[in-house]
């Protein structure tokens, strides 16, 4: 591999976007990460100009590469590295409310699943 390339598992691990190499593989197995608008294998190479859109916790986060490298560094050599262009994300007062039922409450009951269906908006 040439110096103007490394991987993409080991630079999202290196750029501290995962804790580990093997979390930045199952990632890129799992579908969660694409380079230029394609599915990413994790050794697949990243150059400088490449664009990364990375799922974490159900976000997108873009990226932007401006220097590949394949070994974990400071803080202050990742702020070198990419170019971070992610929106900021919506406030809580836009995202819609998810009622949660306490763990160990059973399933719901009759009454309570018409009324989750009715916050859902499936009236029928």
């Amino acid at each position: 591999m040439t110096d103007a390339s490394a991987r993409v598992d080991a630079w999202l691990w290196a750029v501290r976007i995962y804790k580990t190499r093997s979390a930045a593989t199952a990632a890129c197995r799992a579908g969660h990460v694409r380079v230029n608008g394609e599915r990413a294998k994790a050794a697949q190479p990243v150059r400088p100009g490449d664009e990364l859109r990375v799922r974490i916790a159900g976000f997108d986060r873009l990226l932007t590469v401006r220097q590949p490298i394949s070994k974990r560094v400071g803080a202050a050599l990742v702020a070198a590295a990419m170019d971070d262009t992610t929106p900021p994300p919506p406030a809580k007062e836009d995202m819609p409310f998810v009622p949660v039922r306490d763990r160990g409450a059973g399933r719901p009951t009759k009454r309570e699943r018409r009324d989750i269906d009715r916050l859902r908006g499936r009236e029928d």
